[in-house]
């Protein structure tokens, strides 16, 4: 996927001013947090399951050689391949090689960001094999020639009513009359373009949401079930995942489960979970006869030991994007790239460069939402103060920018010119919003008053109300 990272201030102006974006990413708070809130209310022991999902990756990350080759041997006791790929390109080569070799024309994926993250539909497309995605929101996506804008809900962005033109546009030869009103509608509509394609491929494609270090399993979390048909119906079945994806024992894996899907959805499990051991045996009835595992470094080993260490411990559950102002203003595309939200934010510099994506760290109200949600405990708004520090040291940022953290920190040294900066504009600001108590517009504040009110202060600084309360 072409990143458009660099373009994060034109992209977000773009996205702001987009109604229909804003009606469809309206429905995300109600959806998405509150089912979270709900389904860890349901378990007394979520946060403990936490802190269970925390040390299992950590575990890994600090042996991760150790369990990799371990996970190799099982794949390959089971009769399936493994193939390291350090980079995209390596990764996109070797996939393509085993398509070719299997002879395929057409390739049915389930959602996978590793496969975005190496523009894998592009290659294939290049070479004359057709991609077909499978996952609902995958295959609208690729209807339109979009790229995903959430990593768990991919066509978040968009409206019944658009997917509904989409469907009438590209399913041509269907009765242009039918009546495409209810998502069931467009649901079964999708089902049945789509089971041909399940029984003509050649070739699944998946990711993997774990890989499982004591059999050899890769681990598949679906709610539509097509992961199932995608790997189990084609002769051949290629799963790509990124290295830190292990885990070391199926305990491991069950617990990551239980945190997973309460994250995500705010289900307690997923629809379909399944786990995957190589290629089908002489009793199975059905499954692929070949199986390989490609596994993808691209820049993940480079975090290792750094203060970006802990991203790695990331599960892919979407729950700081579902909580994230800046996401829920802008949407997934602004970000330029296949990750969005806060763990987008950390984890673009890594993958592509600080020079492309430095505007993204910026794209944070660093109010803790994220860190506090993330079952795995990941410290986001510190790792994007980290960008944030890396971008002034190497002259990042805007010399406007500069100029005033600089100011900034002048006055953050002499604390008493700081309560005085602080408690004028406080105090005028108090005294002009007395009566209506909200500012509709402010000078130098107008991206933030041109979408929603100022409240007033209701006069004193924090500081002075501090001393205040604490005297006797």
């Amino acid at each position: 996927m072409e990143s458009t990272a660099g373009t994060f201030k034109e992209n977000a102006k773009q996205a702001l001013a987009d109604a229909k974006l804003r009606d469809a990413l309206a429905k995300l708070s109600d959806g998405f947090p509150v089912k979270r809130r709900d389904a860890a209310a349901r378990l007394p022991e979520f946060d403990d399951l936490c802190d269970q999902a925390k040390a299992i990756k950590e575990h890994v990350l600090e042996n991760l050689g150790f369990y990799l080759e371990a996970f190799e041997a099982r794949v390959t006791e089971a009769g399936g391949t493994v193939h390291w790929c350090r980079s995209a390109a390596e990764a996109r080569t070797t996939i393509l090689r085993i398509c070719k070799q299997a002879g395929a024309k057409t390739v049915t994926k389930s959602k996978s960001m590793i496969s975005e993250e190496i523009a894998i539909n592009e290659h294939l497309e290049t070479h004359d094999v057709e991609p077909v995605e499978t996952d609902l929101g995958e295959y609208i996506i690729q209807l339109r020639h979009e790229p995903p804008s959430h990593i768990i809900a991919p066509a978040i962005h968009l409206t019944k009513d658009q997917i509904a033109d989409t469907f009438r546009e590209k399913h041509s030869h269907l009765d242009a009359a039918r009546n495409l009103e209810e998502p069931e509608t467009l649901l079964e509509e999708a089902r049945g373009e789509l089971r041909r394609k399940f029984i003509a491929a050649d070739v699944g494609l998946t990711g993997a949401n774990m890989l499982v270090a004591e059999t050899g399993s890769i681990v598949l979390v679906t709610n539509e079930g097509n992961a199932d048909l995608t790997y189990s119906l084609p002769k051949t079945h290629i799963a790509i995942a990124s290295l830190e994806k292990i885990v070391p024992t199926l305990e491991d894996a069950t617990t990551i489960l239980r945190v997973l899907a309460r994250s995500a959805t705010g289900q307690d499990m997923s629809v379909y979970t399944t786990f995957c051991t190589g290629p089908k045996r002489a009793q199975d009835l059905d499954g692929p006869e070949d199986f390989h595992v490609v596994l993808l470094d691209n820049g993940r080993t480079k975090m290792l030991g750094t203060e970006f260490h802990d991203m790695l411990r990331c599960i892919r559950c979407g729950a700081c994007l579902n909580h994230c102002p800046i996401y829920k203003a802008v949407g997934g595309h602004a970000y330029g790239w296949v990750y969005s939200g806060p763990m987008g934010a950390v984890l673009i510099p890594n993958l592509i460069g600080l020079d492309e994506a430095h505007h993204l760290p910026n794209a944070s109200t660093l109010c803790g939402k994220c860190e506090e949600v993330c079952p795995m405990r990941i410290p986001l708004p510190r790792m994007l103060r980290s960008w944030r520090k890396k971008q002034f040291e190497q002259e990042k940022t805007s010399f406007v920018s500069r100029t005033a953290l600089k100011a900034w920190a002048a006055l953050a040294r002499r604390p008493w010119l700081y309560r005085l900066a602080v408690a004028a504009p406080i105090a005028v600001l108090a005294l002009l919003g007395r009566e209506k108590g909200r500012f509709r517009w402010l000078p130098l504040g107008g991206g933030w008053t041109s979408l929603r009110d100022m409240p007033a202060p209701e006069g004193g600084t924090f500081i002075s109300r501090w001393h205040k309360e604490r005297q006797p």
